[in-house]
């Protein structure tokens, strides 16, 4: 993508734009398609995909007429292409994840980023496939994150992480795994307890089911048996809730 220094568009937990310009709602949406692509699209395709029900001249004169009400110089017309001359914060979001998924650590404010989701509340067609990847891509990056913090004692920031991961998808049973082991892990065994609390409830409720006998296991014996697990380094806990 053309990237320009001074101009910044936000897709990770709805549009932006910076600095601040007044948009049209037909150039709102060509702003966040762009975005979502990160790469020169052909005006067919973008025509096509922002307007599908109209016939292929009226959805091309939209086009026009939102590329014309969108601020000078943001959008890079070259021959039939189109893309966005701005940097989009969905780059840096799936770098973040990227590292995480490696084994890397994210500071609290990538954490607070993968929290979000990809335009909340747009429902059209051409957002919906993005809107489903990149929340899949957040969530296991915010669990692997939680995961490798918690081995490196970075407890706060595994926590946060485990949390964020788990409140995104309140059914995934490692997410939770990795939160308890995080919270037992910073000797907070009471937090440890309310999650797997929360979480059994929540799988019940569901789908009626139980959480797997190895993660109930756990949470029992350094809950309900302290003295069989106090001695426990981080690494066996661990272990015990993969």
């Amino acid at each position: 993508m053309m990237a320009h220094s001074s101009r910044r568009v936000s897709i990770v937990g709805g549009l932006g734009v910076f600095p601040a310009v007044r948009l049209s709602l037909p150039s709102r949406r060509l702003f966040a398609f762009l975005a979502l692509q990160g790469e020169p699209v052909s005006r067919a395709r973008a025509a096509g995909s922002l307007w599908p029900d109209m016939l292929e001249s009226h959805s091309r004169a939209n086009l026009r007429r939102a590329t014309w009400q969108s601020p000078s110089d943001w959008i890079a017309a070259d021959g039939d292409s189109l893309e966005l001359h701005a940097e989009v914060d969905l780059t840096a979001a799936r770098a973040s994840a990227t590292r995480a998924i490696g084994g890397g650590i994210l500071s609290l404010d990538e954490i607070t980023r993968l929290s979000q989701d990809l335009l909340p509340g747009w429902n059209e067609e051409w957002v919906l496939p993005h809107q489903d990847a990149f929340r899949l891509l957040r969530v296991q990056a915010l669990e692997a994150a939680c995961r490798t913090m918690a081995a490196r004692g970075l407890f706060a920031l595994a926590t946060q992480a485990g949390t964020a991961a788990l409140a995104a998808e309140p059914l995934r049973e490692s997410a939770a795994a990795a939160l308890i082991y995080a919270h037992l892990g910073e000797g907070n065994r009471y937090a440890a307890a309310c999650r797997f609390r929360d979480f059994s409830r929540t799988l019940h409720d569901e789908l009626g089911v139980h959480p797997d006998p190895g993660l109930t296991a756990a949470v029992v014996a350094a809950v309900g048996g302290i003295s069989d697990t106090e001695q426990l380094p981080p690494s066996s806990l661990q272990r015990r809730f993969r």
